[in-house]
């Protein structure tokens, strides 16, 4: 293993066009990455997540049901996800969240069903991946009271700079991706030079949110490598530095 091999912590690489998950993963070697951590959207795609990652050794996967895709939640997946998280190729909870962005008109439903996530991945003593979009304080004080015991990844963190420190005050984690590498993105470079290198993931959330240098294209998990690069030019530490804490928090939190 590359001492400076990197670790995506989440891509949807179910979800690219045009290129296989073989390809996907053949570049993202070239380019130094190690891991993919693969998330589930939607309820209909847990059975597709699980039989990916374990077809693939350098695919992990994240069970849960996205904000958006919760009306399609249904107690029955609890006992499904409980059972696929046996295999040591399930790694958290995810993606689980609030995202008040596209439609406020199921809010209550989408905290039900986070809170039912964040329970289910408490007993099974795995990590949650959350995904937070215009609905910080829901979303930090649903965690704040029914969070007990799993690690919790702020996966695409777009908050501000203070919201980054209230975050860490609780020990989470922070996920940057393509966006600090935006050059309009001031506020997450700023976050990006504040937290700590301890409590650091790197993502790609492919195959959105391509960073420069292919903005507009579609992302991939080889493009993790940017993110490090942007971060570690911010901090004024080399790209190795990054690489090595991030890749580390990576398998600590998801015990890879």
């Amino acid at each position: 293993m590359n001492e400076t091999s990197l670790i995506d912590t989440h891509s949807h690489v179910d979800m690219l066009e045009g290129i296989s998950t073989h390809e996907a993963i053949q570049n993202a070697k070239a380019n130094g990455v190690e891991k993919i951590i693969v998330p589930c959207a939607a309820a209909g795609d847990i059975d597709k997540i699980y039989n990916l990652v374990n077809s693939h050794d350098e695919l992990y996967g994240l069970l849960g049901v996205h904000p958006s895709e919760v009306k399609d939640w249904d107690d029955t997946l609890i006992d499904k996800i409980s059972r696929y998280s046996m295999s040591p190729k399930i790694v958290g909870i995810g993606e689980i969240g609030l995202d008040y962005y596209w439609d406020k008109s199921f809010n209550d439903l989408q905290k039900s069903v986070f809170i039912k996530q964040i329970k289910l991945a408490n007993s099974l003593h795995l990590p949650i991946c959350v995904h937070d979009r215009e609905a910080h304080k829901d979303t930090y004080d649903i965690l704040k009271e029914y969070n007990k015991s799993s690690i919790v990844v702020m996966h695409c963190f777009s908050g501000s700079a203070e919201f980054a420190r209230e975050c860490l005050k609780e020990g989470w984690y922070l996920a940057l991706g393509g966006v600090v590498t935006f050059k309009n993105a001031v506020k997450m470079k700023e976050v990006a030079v504040e937290i700590p290198l301890d409590r650091l993931l790197l993502e790609t959330d492919a195959p959105y949110l391509t960073p420069v240098p292919y903005r507009g294209k579609q992302n991939q998990p080889a493009y993790v490598r940017f993110v490090a690069d942007e971060i570690a030019g911010l901090r004024g530490i080399s790209y190795e530095e990054v690489a090595v804490a991030t890749a580390d928090n990576a398998r600590k939190v998801f015990a890879l």
